[in-house]
C-alpha cells in the first residue's frame, strides 16, 4: 500500500480504496464537507421558510374560512381537510420515489424538482382562498384544490427537506444549516400568521356580529326590515371577507416565488460521496424495506407522528377556540403573533441546549412544557393569561419544529453506517416521515372538524352553542395532552443517544 493512501473498512472486513476522482464532476462537489458560509445557511433557511407561510395561514385559518366565509358544512369541511391531508400523505413516498430516480443535473438532483413545481404552488393556493361564484360545487372545488396543493406543495417539501444530506456530510454543519432553517421556518409561520391574521381579522371581529346571530337558521326571527338589514349586513361581511382572504393569498404567494428564487441562486446542492457512483443501486423496493425495518427511524417517526398530531390539533382549532370558546375573538390575531415571537426568539436557545445535553433531552424538556398552559387556557380563559400561555406555548412549537429534523439526519447516517452500499435513499426518510405525520394530522383534522357538526356547530353563524365550545375545550385542552404524553413515551426507546451519534460520526468518516 502506498503511503498516505486512504483505506477503509466495510462491515465484512474488506478493504476498500478510495473511488477515483470524477473529472466531470462540478468543481463544487469535490470537497463536501467543507464548512458551509453564513450565506448558504441563509439561503438555505430562505428556501424553506414560504412552505411555512402558507402552511401556518392553512393551519390557523382555512378551517374557520371553510365554515365561515366558503360557507360549507362541518361535514365538507371535515372532509375537506381529511382528504386533502391525506391525500398530500400519499403524494410524499411517490414524490419520494420519484426523487430517488431523478437523474443528476447542472443544477443538481433535487433543485429540479423545487424550482419546478413553485409556479403552480402558488397558482393552487391562490385558488384555494377563492370563493367561486357557485354554491352548490364548493365542496368539490375546495376539495379539488385542496389536494392539487398539497400535490404540489409534496413535490417542494421532499426535495427541500432531503436536501439538509446534501449541503455537507460534517453533522455540526448539517445540524447548523438545520438551526438555521428551523429559525426561518418558524419565522415563516410567524410571517404567514401576520399576513394571513392582520389582513383577515377585520372579518372576524365582534362588530361584525349583532345582537343576533346571522346565519341561514336565524334570519327568520324579527320584522321584515329587520331580516332585511341583516341580510345585507351579512352578505357585505362575506365580499369583504373573500376580498381579504384573496389579497392575503396573493401576498403569500409573491412570498413563495421570492424565496424560492433567493434559494437557488444561494444554495449549490452536492452529490453523494459515500460510494462510487459505478456501484450498483439497490432495488428501491428492497431500499424500503431496509428503510422501514430501521429501528431508530421508526421509533423517532412513531413519537414524533403523536407529537406532530398534538400541536396539529391546537394549530387548527385556536382561532375556533378564541372565537367561539373564551370570547378572545378581538385579540386571537396578536395571541398568534405571541406564541410564534416566543418560538422564533427561542430557537437558538434549543439549538444551544441541543449542542449541550443531547437531542434527546433537548426534546423531552421542549415539548413537556406546553401541556400545563394549555390546560390552564382552557380553565382561566382571560386575556393575560392567554398571553402567559402563548409565549410559554411558543417555546415547545419551536422544539417540536427543531428536533424531529434535527434527529432524522443522525437516523440517515447510522443506517447509512449499517448498509453503506444502499445509495440515494435519503427521500425516502423524509418522504415516509412526513407521510405518516400527515397522515395522522388528516384523521385529527377530520375527526376535530366532524366533532364540531355533532356539537351542532352552526355555519356562519357568530354565535355558537354551549356544546362547541365544550367541544372547543377538549380539542384545545385534554386531546393534545394525551398525544404529548403518547409520543414521549415512544421517545424513550429512541436509541441514538449522543454517544451513538459520536460514534457514527467517527465510523462514517472512517468510510469517506
Amino acid at each position: 500500500m502506498a503511503k498516505g493512501e486512504n483505506v477503509s473498512h466495510t462491515p465484512a472486513g474488506k478493504l476498500l480504496k478510495p473511488p477515483e476522482p470524477s473529472f466531470t464532476k462540478p468543481p463544487h462537489q469535490t470537497v463536501l464537507d467543507q464548512k458551509l458560509s453564513i450565506c448558504s445557511k441563509l439561503c438555505f433557511a430562505i428556501g424553506g421558510a414560504p412552505n411555512q407561510v402558507a402552511g401556518s395561514a392553512t393551519a390557523f385559518f382555512l378551517q374557520i374560512y371553510l365554515l365561515d366565509v366558503a360557507q360549507i358544512n362541518p361535514f365538507q369541511a371535515s372532509m375537506v381537510l381529511f382528504i386533502g391531508k391525506s391525500w398530500g400523505a400519499v403524494s410524499d413516498p411517490v414524490v419520494g420515489f420519484f426523487i430517488t430516480k431523478s437523474k443528476w443535473t447542472r443544477i443538481g438532483r433535487l433543485m429540479p424538482w423545487m424550482v419546478g413545481c413553485t409556479p403552480f404552488v402558488v397558482v393552487s393556493y391562490f385558488y384555494l382562498w377563492f370563493v367561486p361564484p357557485f354554491t352548490n360545487g364548493r365542496f368539490v372545488w375546495y376539495l379539488g384544490f385542496y389536494c392539487l396543493y398539497q400535490t404540489l406543495i409534496t413535490c417542494f417539501h421532499v426535495p427541500y427537506s432531503a436536501l439538509t444530506m446534501f449541503l455537507s456530510t460534517d453533522q455540526k454543519e448539517r445540524d447548523s444549516a438545520t438551526a438555521y432553517r428551523m429559525t426561518l421556518e418558524v419565522l415563516g409561520t410567524l410571517v404567514g400568521a401576520a399576513i394571513q391574521g392582520q389582513i383577515v381579522a377585520s372579518a372576524h371581529t365582534l362588530k361584525n356580529c349583532p345582537q343576533h346571530n346571522m346565519s341561514v337558521s336565524h334570519l327568520g326571527n324579527g320584522s321584515g326590515a329587520e331580516i332585511v338589514k341583516r341580510i345585507v349586513h351579512s352578505q357585505d361581511f362575506l365580499s369583504h371577507a373573500k376580498e381579504m382572504y384573496m389579497i392575503a393569498a396573493g401576498v403569500i404567494g409573491g412570498v413563495f416565488l421570492i424565496c424560492t428564487v433567493v434559494m437557488f441562486l444561494g444554495v449549490k446542492e452536492r452529490d453523494d460521496p459515500y460510494i462510487s457512483k459505478t456501484e450498483k443501486q439497490i432495488p428501491f423496493h428492497k431500499g424500503f424495506i431496509l428503510v422501514m425495518r430501521h429501528g431508530p427511524y421508526l421509533t423517532l417517526t412513531a413519537a414524533f407522528l403523536f407529537i406532530s398530531v398534538a400541536i396539529q390539533l391546537v394549530q387548527s382549532n385556536f382561532v375556533l377556540f378564541c372565537t367561539h370558546a373564551v370570547d378572545l375573538r378581538d385579540h386571537f390575531q396578536n395571541i398568534v403573533l405571541t406564541i410564534l415571537v416566543s418560538a422564533v426568539v427561542s430557537i437558538p436557545l434549543w439549538q444551544w441546549f441541543l449542542e449541550r445535553f443531547g437531542k434527546k433531552k433537548a426534546a423531552f424538556c421542549g415539548i413537556t412544557w406546553i401541556m400545563p398552559f394549555t390546560v390552564m387556557l382552557v380553565f382561566i380563559p382571560n386575556l393575560v393569561v392567554a398571553y402567559v400561555v402563548a409565549v410559554s406555548s411558543g417555546l415547545s412549537v419551536a422544539a417540536s419544529l427543531l428536533l424531529p429534523w434535527s434527529m432524522l439526519p443522525d437516523v440517515v447516517d447510522d443506517f447509512r453506517l449499517a448498509n453503506p452500499y444502499c445509495k440515494g435513499y435519503e427521500a425516502i426518510f423524509y418522504s415516509f416521515y412526513v407521510f405518516f405525520t400527515k397522515f395522522a394530522a388528516g384523521i385529527s383534522l377530520g375527526v376535530s372538524t366532524l366533532c364540531l357538526e355533532f356539537a351542532g356547530y352552526d355555519t356562519g353563524a357568530c354565535r355558537q352553542p354551549d356544546q362547541v365550545a365544550y367541544t372547543l375545550k377538549l380539542l384545545i385542552g385534554a386531546a393534545p395532552v394525551a398525544f404529548i404524553v403518547t409520543g414521549l413515551l415512544i421517545l424513550l426507546l429512541y436509541p441514538i443517544s449522543e454517544d451513538v451519534r459520536l460514534r457514527n460520526k467517527l465510523c462514517l468518516e472512517e468510510l469517506r
